[in-house]
């Protein structure tokens, strides 16, 4: 009996890790959203302080870019019939931002960078799968082209 139950089980997780993995429509706007707030708010305070000028130069790109995902997935998101709410911080952005403000020079530049390579692989995955299982066309277009944007970001910041 127990083997047949750890059978079941275990042909059944592949299907339930997949069904959770995949958020709302809804919870993706607010993802995405909370992401992208991340990188703005991070990179405008590095922008300010950094004297290393690559570092200056991707931070912008970062603000350009997560402005413009933004807007995007809002369109995306009214097109979808959703009513998206102004992104927020998420609790890990807002510790990692609260990170930033209490370092300061290189320190503050080296932590910055760390935090984005994560930053930006919970990104790419979270924009990768609802590309390929989400729910509402028009998100699931705007996830497959912000996609690729955050993993030229993954390789700019290898090259750090």
């Amino acid at each position: 009996m127990k083997r047949l139950i750890l059978t079941a089980v275990l042909i059944a997780a592949p299907t339930l890790v997949a069904a959770q993995s995949v958020p709302s429509p809804a919870t993706y706007v607010v993802k995405a959203g909370a992401s992208d707030q991340y990188e703005i708010q991070s990179s405008n305070l590095v922008m300010a302080t950094t004297k290393n000028a690559e570092l200056k130069q991707f931070a912008t790109m970062m603000v350009s870019d997560h402005n413009k995902s933004t807007a995007d997935v809002k369109a995306a998101a009214t097109q979808s019939g959703l009513t998206p709410k102004p992104p927020m911080l998420d609790p890990m952005g807002r510790k990692n931002i609260a990170a930033l403000k209490a370092s300061k020079g290189p320190a503050r530049d080296a932590l910055y960078i760390k935090q984005q390579k994560t930053a930006h692989q919970q990104a790419l995955a979270l924009h990768q799968g609802f590309a390929t299982s989400g729910s509402a066309p028009a998100l699931k277009q705007v996830a497959s082209t912000i996609a690729p944007t955050v993993q030229h970001h993954i390789e700019m910041l290898e090259s750090m």
